[in-house]
C-alpha cells in the first residue's frame, strides 16, 4: 500500500510558525517604537521670547512683530510662517522672497514703495528666519522652498493662483532670487514678470572660498561643532563686511561674509537711513539678523542648510527653461517680455560684469539689468529707485 503524506503541520512546524510571527510582529513594533524618524521643529522667538514679553519690551525688539502691515502667522505641518500682505486688494499681486540672512523686513522698503504705486504685496519669512519657525528634519532645498510659497500664497484673504486670479509677479533677493527663478522654471503660468536683485543661483564656484566649502560640507566635522563656527563667523564679520575696494573678479568669498554684506554693514550710514517701515522708522537689517543670531537656535540650522542644498550655485538648466519660455511666447505673441535683473556696482558677492555675460547666455537676451551705486545691500538701501525702475520697466516691456 502506498505511503500517504500529511498536509497537517506538525507540532513542531506549528511552534516554529508561530516563532517566526512572534519575532516579525516584534520587529515591526521594535521599527516603529525606535527607528521612524519623527518630524522636528524648531520654534520662532514669536513662541519661545515673545510672550515673555512686556509692551516696552515688544516695542523695543529690533524686528517688532508688527514690523510691517497685515502681519499673519500661517500654521502648517513645516511650522508656523510669518507672512505681511498689504496694499489695495485690487492692485497688481507682488510676491517678495528675501536673502539667506535677513527676515522681510529687507525688502520693507521695496514693498511699502509698491504699495504706494497701487500694488498688492506680499512677503514671509523664510523658515528659520525671523518669526517663521523651520522644519528641522528637512533639507532647505527647493522643494522646501517651493512648498513654503505655496503654503504662503494659500494663506492670502484674496487668489494668487485661481484661474480668475490672474498672475502676480515674483521678486527675490540673492538666496530669494535663485528661489525665484527655479521657481518660475516650475511655475511659468503663475508668473506675470521675475525681477532678482542681486540674486543667486548661477554664481561661478571659484568664488566660493575653500574654507566656506569645508564649513558647508555634511560628515566633514560634527554638526555641533559647525554650528558653533558658523555662529561666531556670521558675527564678527557684521563689524567687519567686505569693503568694494576687496572686490576683483578672482575673489573668493566666504558665506558669512555674503551673509554680512546682506545686511549692509559695509554701507551702514545709507541703511540706517533707509525706510524700511513705516511703522517703525528705527527699524534696521543688521540688528534683525543679530536678534536672530541671539534668540533663535533654528536661524542657524536652516542658514547652513540653504548654502549646502539651496538653489545658490549651478542652477544653469533652470535659469535657461525660463530664458526660452519666454523667448517662445515673445515669438508666438509678439510680446517684448523680460526678467529684470537689478545689481550693485560695488557687490563684492554678485559681481555685475560676471551676472551680466551669464545671466544674458541662459536668458537667452530676455533681461534687462540695472545697476546702483551700491552692494550687496542694494534693494536695502535703494528701494525707491529700485520701484521706479519696475514700474518703467513693466511698462515697457508691456507686462503692467
Amino acid at each position: 500500500m502506498a505511503a500517504t503524506i500529511s498536509s497537517v503541520p506538525s507540532f513542531g512546524q506549528w511552534r516554529l510558525a508561530l516563532a517566526a510571527t512572534t519575532l516579525f510582529s516584534a520587529g515591526v513594533l521594535a521599527g516603529g517604537l525606535w527607528n521612524k524618524k519623527k518630524a522636528s521643529t524648531l520654534r520662532s522667538p514669536l513662541t519661545t521670547v515673545l510672550p515673555k514679553l512686556s509692551k516696552g519690551e515688544l516695542a523695543d525688539l529690533p524686528y517688532p512683530p508688527d514690523v510691517l502691515p497685515g502681519a499673519r502667522d500661517v500654521d502648517t505641518p513645516y511650522g508656523s510662517i510669518r507672512a505681511y500682505e498689504f496694499g489695495p486688494e485690487d492692485g497688481r499681486k507682488v510676491l517678495l522672497i528675501h536673502g539667506i540672512s535677513t527676515p522681510a523686513i529687507a525688502l520693507g522698503g521695496v514693498a511699502h514703495a509698491l504699495a504706494d504705486n497701487g500694488c498688492r504685496v506680499m512677503l514671509f519669512d523664510l523658515f528659520g528666519r525671523g518669526y517663521s519657525d523651520t522644519p528641522g528634519d528637512i533639507s532647505h532645498d527647493i522643494r522646501l522652498f517651493t512648498t513654503q510659497i505655496l503654503l504662503v500664497l494659500a494663506s492670502s484673504p484674496l487668489s494668487w493662483t485661481g484661474g480668475d486670479s490672474g498672475k502676480f509677479s515674483l521678486i527675490g533677493y540673492s538666496l530669494g532670487g535663485g528661489i525665484a527663478t527655479t521657481f518660475t522654471s516650475y511655475f511659468p503660468d503663475l508668473i506675470s514678470s521675475l525681477i532678482l536683485f542681486a540674486p543667486a543661483g548661477i554664481l561661478r564656484p571659484y568664488h566660493i572660498s575653500r574654507t566656506s566649502h569645508i564649513i558647508y560640507s555634511e560628515g566633514v566635522v560634527p554638526e555641533a561643532l559647525l554650528q558653533r563656527i558658523v555662529r561666531r563667523r556670521l558675527r564678527s564679520p557684521m563689524a567687519a563686511a567686505l569693503k568694494p575696494t576687496d572686490k576683483a573678479d578672482d575673489k573668493t568669498v566666504g558665506a558669512t561674509e555674503a551673509a554680512a554684506a546682506e545686511t549692509g554693514t559695509e554701507n551702514l550710514e545709507s541703511n540706517s537711513q533707509a525706510l524700511l517701515s513705516k511703522s517703525r522708522p528705527g527699524a534696521s537689517v543688521e540688528a534683525a539678523v543679530q536678534y536672530q543670531l541671539k534668540h533663535y537656535p533654528g536661524f542657524i540650522q536652516a542658514f547652513m542648510s540653504s548654502i549646502r542644498y539651496g538653489p545658490v550655485r549651478y542652477q544653469h538648466d533652470r535659469w535657461r527653461l525660463v530664458g526660452e519660455r519666454l523667448s517662445q511666447e515673445n515669438k508666438e505673441n509678439g510680446t517684448n517680455k523680460k526678467v529684470l535683473i537689478v545689481m550693485g556696482k560695488n557687490d563684492p558677492i554678485i559681481i555685475e560684469n560676471e551676472l551680466r555675460v551669464d545671466a544674458a547666455e541662459v536668458l537667452q537676451g530676455n533681461v534687462d539689468f540695472v545697476s546702483f551705486d551700491a552692494g550687496h545691500e542694494v534693494p536695502i538701501t535703494k528701494g525707491k529707485e529700485i520701484v521706479a525702475k519696475i514700474i518703467d520697466f513693466w511698462q515697457r516691456t508691456g507686462q503692467d
